[in-house]
């Protein structure tokens, strides 16, 4: 009798992580790597959200909390929702979990049933095909090409709509890509939901504060009221306030998903950290300067890459709206003999050469289900993006 559970037979493990963790892994050995594998602002978590939190300590915030939240952090994101995206929605109908991924979990394990089927615009971000897996679900996985910026166009989802679809997952600005999606962009979409009532949305906006030039950030609850009974919108504090550490996201919706949401997690990991949830209370409700801070550091480093990535042989890098990743396109480099004597067949092999010859570390667009494509995440200093881009540029021109 196998000892493990079959649902392990379904997922495979985070290729985001594995590639960091391979950098870091040379880096030991004493090789000089750049890596550009991980979602992670550079930036330090803003000093007024620090302060919340070594205040929280001191006061004595140390104990449980309730499982979906404290009080004050549930009600700052009810004003957020509010005052960000014109949503109302009061506290009830919000719940913290430890990070985004947590949120999506539960909200998957609340709903999903064998057979159900998740409609994911890919390319994806790696965890999402994997958590419905593990929920007894079918991912069914509708390619954006770059064609289209890799965004869903109405006419594939409304395709790929079956009796058995429960939810469609919308990730804008997109990880792994940076694509994000416009006003008239999520009305084209929303209007093929509407036509389908049994179709949930789950929309990821973790990136929603890095959008850059003149796009304005909207969410599908915002863009069509009538699917606010049927959206769950979540969100967190990692990305935008540099806070990947604290896990803290969010989400809101309908009561009685987040009443299921909650009692999963009841049974899981209980509240989230008392003083991670303090410090996001500070985050939501505290000055914003951070935020305007960041946003101009990241437009200017993807202008940066953008720049570079398009003068390297053999690639072409879209530029995105948002998020701080790019996701250049290698399909001429398919075929071309790496100067470490690896024949490039697919775009690992291509990541795979890089770091080894050259020591930048990028994942795989295959990973995200759309290649062949790499992802690059600029959350780093514009000395080591200029660096890493040079040495792209050199291990494209020694491609042969």
């Amino acid at each position: 009798m196998a000892f493990l559970a079959d649902a392990l037979s379904r997922v495979k493990p985070s290729a985001t992580i594995a590639v960091t963790q391979k950098a870091r892994d040379l880096k030991a050995q004493g090789r000089e790597v750049i890596s550009l594998s991980v979602g992670e602002p550079d930036f330090d978590t803003p000093d007024n959200v620090k302060k919340a939190a070594i205040d929280a300590i001191m006061r004595g915030e140390t104990k449980y909390t309730p499982v979906s939240g404290i009080a004050p952090l549930r009600e700052a994101i009810a004003k957020k929702f509010k005052r960000e995206n014109g949503l109302d929605y009061k506290p009830s109908q919000t719940i913290v979990g430890t990070g985004g991924k947590q949120i999506l979990f539960n909200a998957f394990m609340a709903t999903v049933n064998p057979g159900d089927e998740v409609i994911i615009p890919a390319p994806y971000w790696v965890s999402y095909p994997e958590m419905v897996a593990l929920c007894g679900g079918t991912p069914v996985f509708v390619n954006c090409t770059i064609a289209h910026n890799f965004k869903l166009q109405a006419a594939d989802l409304d395709r790929a709509i079956t009796p058995k679809t429960k939810w469609l997952v919308l990730n804008s600005p997109s990880n792994p890509t940076g694509a994000a999606y416009t006003h008239a962009e999520l009305k084209a979409i929303t209007d093929v939901l509407v036509k389908h009532p049994h179709v949930w949305v789950l929309t990821d906006d973790m990136y929603e504060h890095l959008t850059y030039g003149d796009f304005v950030f909207a969410t599908p609850a915002q863009v069509e009221p009538s699917l606010y009974e049927r959206t769950l919108t979540m969100n967190g504090v990692s990305k935008a306030y540099a806070m990947t550490g604290w896990r803290i996201g969010y989400a809101a919706g309908p009561e009685k998903l987040i009443k299921a949401m909650d009692m999963i997690q009841g049974q899981q990991t209980s509240g989230a950290c008392s003083i991670a949830q303090w410090a996001a209370v500070e985050a939501l409700n505290g000055p914003q300067d951070y935020v305007h801070t960041s946003k101009k550091a990241f437009e200017e480093r993807r202008d940066l890459v953008v720049s570079m990535l398009n003068q390297a042989k053999y690639l072409k890098c879209p530029k995105p709206e948002g998020a701080f990743y790019v996701y250049p396109d290698c399909s001429e480099a398919i075929g071309k003999t790496a100067p470490n004597g690896t024949v490039i067949k697919t775009d690992e092999d291509f990541v795979s050469a890089l770091l080894d010859v050259e020591g930048v570390a990028a994942v795989h667009g295959s990973a995200f289900g759309l290649g062949p494509n790499f992802r690059i995440s600029y959350a780093t200093s514009n000395k080591l993006l200029e660096e890493a881009c040079k040495k792209i540029q050199k291990f494209c021109a020694e491609l042969r």
